[in-house]
C-alpha cells in the first residue's frame, strides 16, 4: 500500500541515505580537500623540510592537519601585498630627498676590490632595497629604563610628526604614559600615527586600540580580524618596532612597549633588551618603512616635509635599514646573514633570544668556524617559550663540534638581538634566529657601518658572556634519552614555530 504522504517517505529515504552514507561522503571530502592542500604546498613552499611536515602533517592527520594549514600555512599576504601595491608609489617618490643627496650614499667604488668589505656590500647591495647612507649617530639604549625614557623625551619635543610601530603595546603604566605622551602631541597640533600588531596586542587586556582609541589618537592594527576564516594575525605579524619622530630622530630595535622592560621597576617577568636611537639619513628609511606599513594598512600615504624633511648628516656612522617580510620572492633576511658570515674573517658574535637556524644558516656557520672564524653565539639559559629552548638544544652539538663556541646567557631573559662581525660592521634589529622571524614575520633591521659603534657593542657583548655559562659538547652528549627525544621532537616542529 502506497503511503500517503509522499513527501515525508521522500525525507525519511533521504534521512536513511545520509545515515548510511555519511561516512563514506565525508571521508571523500576529506581526502579531496587534502589532495588539494598538499596540492598547494608543494606548488608553493619552498622550503622543503617545511614543505614535507605541512605534507605529512595533512595525509597523517587530514582534519587536523588542514586546519593547521588553512590557518598558519597559506602565505595570504604575499598576494594580498602584491594587488595592494601594483601601481603605488615607491619609497623615492615618498623622499626624494634622499635620492637626491648623492654624496650621502656609500658606494663600493672606494672599496678595494675583492676586499671582504668590497664582496660584502656588493652582497648586501644585491640584496636590499636601500642604499647604504653615511653621516649618522647611532646611540645605544640599554634595556626599557634607558630606550623608553629617550622615546618618551623624543615625543614631547615632537613639532611636526610622530610615527610608531610597535608589535606588543601593552596598555600597562609604560604603556598608558606613552598614550598620554602621545595625546598630549596631538592636542599640541602634531600629526600623530601609532600602528599595532593584529596579535600584539592580544598580550594585554584591556587592548591598547581601545586607549588610544578614547584618547582619539589616530591609530590602525596590521592584519587585524576576528572572523575564524580570516586570521593572518595567526601567522604573519608585524614584529617591527619603529618611532620616528619629526623625520628626524628615528629608534629601532627590539623593544616592545611593556613594563617588563622596565628593570628598575621589579617587574614579575623581566625582560632585558637593546634598543638605539638614530640620527642622519638613516631616519628617512626608518620612515618610508612604517609609511610602507600605514599605507598597506590604510591605505593613506604620508608624504610631504613634515614626514620627509631633507635628511640631516650628524655622525660617521654609515648604516642601511634592511625591511623584510613573507611578500618578498626571496627570503631577505635570511641571505643577509648569510653574506654577512661568508664575509667574515676573523669573528662573529651573535646574541638572539631564539637560535633555531636552518640548514643553511647551521652549515654557513659551520664552514666559517672551520675556516677559522671565531664564532661566539649568546642564547638564554631559558627564555619565555621553553618549547624553543629545547628545539634549540637539539642541533648545537653539530655548531660545537666545529669549533663554535655556545653561551647560556643569565637571568632576566635577555630578548637583545645583535651580530657582529669582525671590528667593523654590526646587525641590529627585530630579527631573531628562527623561521618566524626570518620567513613569516615583517621585520627590520640596520647594518651599521662603524669601527666606534663595533667596539661599544663588542663591550656590551662581552659583559653579558662574562656572566653566562659555557655550553660544551659534552654538555649535550650527556642529556638523558628522554631529554635528548624531547628535544629532538620539539625540533621537529620547527617549521611550525
Amino acid at each position: 500500500m502506497l503511503s500517503q504522504n509522499p513527501g515525508k517517505t521522500c525525507v525519511f529515504a533521504m534521512i536513511e541515505l545520509i545515515v548510511i552514507y555519511w561516512p563514506l561522503f565525508t571521508t571523500a571530502v576529506v581526502g579531496i580537500v587534502a589532495i588539494v592542500l598538499v596540492g598547494s604546498v608543494i606548488l608553493h613552499k619552498r622550503d622543503e623540510g617545511a614543505a614535507i611536515a605541512w605534507v605529512g602533517l595533512i595525509l597523517l592527520s587530514p582534519v587536523v592537519g588542514a586546519v593547521a594549514y588553512l590557518l598558519f600555512g597559506i602565505n595570504r599576504i604575499r598576494r594580498r601585498a602584491v594587488r595592494t601595491r601594483v601601481g603605488s608609489i615607491t619609497p623615492a617618490d615618498w623622499n626624494p630627498a634622499l635620492d637626491a643627496s648623492e654624496p650621502l650614499v656609500v658606494g663600493v667604488d672606494a672599496l678595494e676590490e675583492n676586499s671582504p668589505a668590497f664582496m660584502r656590500q656588493r652582497l648586501l647591495d644585491a640584496l636590499t632595497t636601500n642604499p647604504l647612507v653615511s653621516r649618522n649617530t647611532v646611540r645605544v639604549l640599554h634595556n626599557g629604563d634607558e630606550a623608553y625614557a629617550a622615546m618618551l623625551e623624543a615625543i614631547d619635543g615632537a613639532a611636526h610628526s610622530i610615527a610608531l610601530a610597535s608589535y606588543i603595546f601593552k596598555s600597562d603604566k609604560i604603556g598608558r604614559e606613552f598614550v598620554a605622551r602621545l595625546e598630549a602631541a596631538e592636542v599640541r597640533g602634531v600629526a600623530v600615527r601609532v600602528l599595532v600588531d593584529g596579535a600584539g596586542e592580544m598580550y594585554s587586556f584591556p587592548h591598547i586600540s581601545r586607549l588610544l582609541r578614547t584618547n582619539a589618537i589616530p591609530f590602525a592594527r596590521y592584519l587585524h580580524s576576528f572572523w575564524p576564516w580570516r586570521m593572518p594575525y595567526l601567522n604573519l605579524r608585524n614584529h617591527r618596532k619603529i618611532l620616528v619622530i619629526d623625520g628626524k630622530v628615528g629608534f629601532t630595535g627590539g623593544i616592545n612597549i611593556s613594563q617588563a622592560n622596565l628593570l628598575k621597576s621589579d617587574p614579575s617577568r623581566p625582560v632585558r633588551d637593546l634598543h638605539f636611537a638614530f640620527g642622519g639619513p638613516i631616519v628617512s628609511q626608518l620612515m618610508e618603512n612604517f609609511a610602507d606599513d600605514w599605507a598597506f594598512t590604510t591605505q593613506e600615504l604620508l608624504d610631504g616635509e613634515r614626514w620627509f624633511p631633507a635628511p640631516e648628516t650628524q655622525g660617521e656612522v654609515k648604516a642601511r635599514a634592511i625591511p623584510s617580510g613573507p611578500h618578498e620572492s626571496i627570503d631577505r633576511m635570511r641571505w643577509v646573514l648569510h653574506a654577512a658570515i661568508s664575509q667574515a674573517r676573523s669573528r662573529i658574535c651573535i646574541m638572539t633570544p631564539y637560535l633555531l637556524p636552518d640548514e643553511i644558516l647551521i652549515s654557513a656557520l659551520r664552514l666559517a668556524a672551520i675556516r677559522g672564524v671565531r664564532i661566539d653565539i649568546l642564547i638564554p639559559q631559558r627564555s619565555n617559550l621553553r618549547f624553543v629552548d629545547w628545539a634549540a638544544r637539539a642541533r648545537l652539538d653539530e655548531l660545537l663540534v666545529d669549533g663554535c663556541h655556545i653561551w647560556f646567557g643569565p637571568h632576566p631573559f635577555n630578548h637583545s638581538k645583535l651580530m657582529l662581525v669582525d671590528e667593523d660592521w654590526a646587525l641590529v634589529g627585530s630579527s631573531n634566529w628562527d623561521p618566524r622571524s626570518l620567513r613569516l614575520n615583517f621585520e627590520l633591521n640596520v647594518e651599521c657601518q662603524s669601527p666606534v659603534l663595533v667596539r661599544e657593542l663588542h663591550v656590551c657583548f662581552e659583559a653579558e658572556r662574562a656572566s653566562a655559562r659555557a655550553v660544551t659538547l659534552e654538555d649535550m652528549t650527556r642529556r638523558s634519552m628522554a631529554v635528548r627525544l624531547r628535544d629532538g621532537i620539539a625540533r621537529l616542529f620547527s617549521p611550525y614555530l
